[in-house]
């Protein structure tokens, strides 16, 4: 009597490769893969134009004041309480959400993603694209900061019961001085930076994502230039703070603290994870 011969049946294969495809979708991003989306994001920002840049950053310094009315929103109208501080931070979150998912400009997302296709190209050129853009969009947001504050301190606009929790808000960020404004804007940058590199992979988790992180930020009591500069611009438009301790009390030591959290620390950490995967041996 003949053996019994078991043929193996011939969709396996094709199953095999299916189930490989399906595993290999399903799983988080490499650091490499992560690397280079948003390096190509990256060089698309710097291909834009001078103009393009300007109305995207001036958007995102508008809309960034969502953050400073959120938090004064809650802080007016939530009972004094221990825990009110945690879930007045809330509001701070608004406005990078706008910002963030409306996919506008905002200086510190920049420190990371315009960072890396520089660290790649290694060329005065990368370096002179980033530092144009990096100069067109602060000056936007800042535009923009001093646009909404200028709406919130010379219109009706907003309910009058608003203005003293934003004028305590705005009072409380610039006035911690240099010092202290600069290293707490160095964890401020760092978790803007990380929010960017985490965004590939959150698909529907980014709304929570970005209310989490910034959150944070503000519970924390970090600093962030362009939130702040809206605060800096509600005082100095009122005539409570004047150019030189704006400039160089909170300005300027709150920037280098972001671009240091954002790219010094962080995007050198990130590719410094990559970096083998990603160059030639």
């Amino acid at each position: 009597m003949a053996p019994l011969i078991q043929h193996r049946p011939k969709n396996n294969t094709v199953e095999e490769a299916a189930e490989e495809r399906s595993v290999s979708e399903a799983a988080a991003l490499s650091p490499k893969l992560i690397y280079e989306v948003i390096r190509r994001e990256g060089e698309e920002e710097l291909a834009r134009s001078k103009k393009s840049l300007m109305w995207s950053g001036i958007a995102a310094g508008m809309l960034i004041s969502l953050s400073v009315l959120g938090e004064a929103i809650f802080r007016t109208h939530l009972p004094d309480t221990s825990y009110r501080f945690l879930i007045e931070n809330l509001g701070y979150s608004l406005g990078f959400l706008a910002v963030i998912m409306g996919r506008m400009q905002l200086f510190t997302e920049n420190t990371i993603t315009t960072v890396l296709p520089v660290m790649k190209a290694r060329s005065w050129r990368a370096f002179g694209s980033m530092m144009r853009l990096w100069a067109i969009v602060l000056s936007a947001n800042v535009i923009g900061a001093f646009a909404a504050a200028a709406l919130f301190v010379f219109t009706p606009a907003l309910p009058s019961d608003l203005m003293p929790a934003i004028e305590e808000l705005s009072r409380h960020a610039t006035g911690m001085g240099a010092g202290e404004g600069f290293w707490r804007a160095i964890p401020a940058g760092i978790i803007v930076a990380l929010i960017v590199w985490m965004l590939p992979q959150a698909d529907e988790a980014a709304f929570f994502l970005i209310l989490t992180f910034t959150w944070l930020i503000a519970a924390g009591d970090f600093t962030h230039i362009v939130a702040g500069s809206v605060e800096m611009a509600v005082l100095m438009l009122q005539g409570q703070l004047s150019a030189g301790p704006a400039v160089f009390g909170f300005f300027l030591p709150v920037l280098a603290g972001n671009i240091i959290g954002g790219t010094l620390i962080f995007t050198l950490v990130a590719w410094g994870q990559v970096r083998d995967d990603v160059e030639p041996s």
